[in-house]
């Protein structure tokens, strides 16, 4: 992790205000920040069905994430497990986990579950490549 998040602190996360960093959540009871997760400017967490981001997650600036969404009526927790990586502009939909050391590549929907270990992006996303652990 270097030296980036060496004085890291959980930031203060109030109900539909902007952090520090300059994102967003919306109920945020049922929000769940993990150890030195890293999230990016201008991305909006709508946690009504639960938003856990597990330790070491990265987000990149300007993803969307939706526990809820009234376009198709689809709902569910969304879950980042530890050490993924989310590409800057990338949507994801209710429901969805993905995996341990999953790569998401830049604007990508992820509209279904993502395993661990592999590079995965596109609308809709889909798995690029497999690989045993990524640094």
């Amino acid at each position: 992790m270097g030296d980036r998040f060496e004085q890291w602190k959980f930031p203060a996360v109030k109900e539909g205000e902007l952090t520090k960093y300059n994102w967003l959540v919306q109920h945020r009871d049922k929000f769940e920040l993990g150890y030195k997760a890293d999230i990016g400017a201008f991305t909006y967490i709508n946690a009504k069905n639960g938003v856990v981001i597990e330790d070491y997650v990265q987000i990149g600036s300007h993803c969307s994430i939706y526990s809820i969404s009234t376009i198709d009526n689809k709902e569910g927790q969304v879950k980042l497990k530890k050490n993924c990586k989310i590409g800057s502009h990338s949507v994801i939909m209710p429901g969805v986990t993905i995996g341990e050391n999953a790569v998401i590549g830049a604007m990508s929907f992820v509209n279904r579950d993502i395993p661990d270990n592999v590079v995965a992006a596109g609308v809709p996303v889909k798995i690029i490549k497999f690989t045993d652990c990524i640094d």
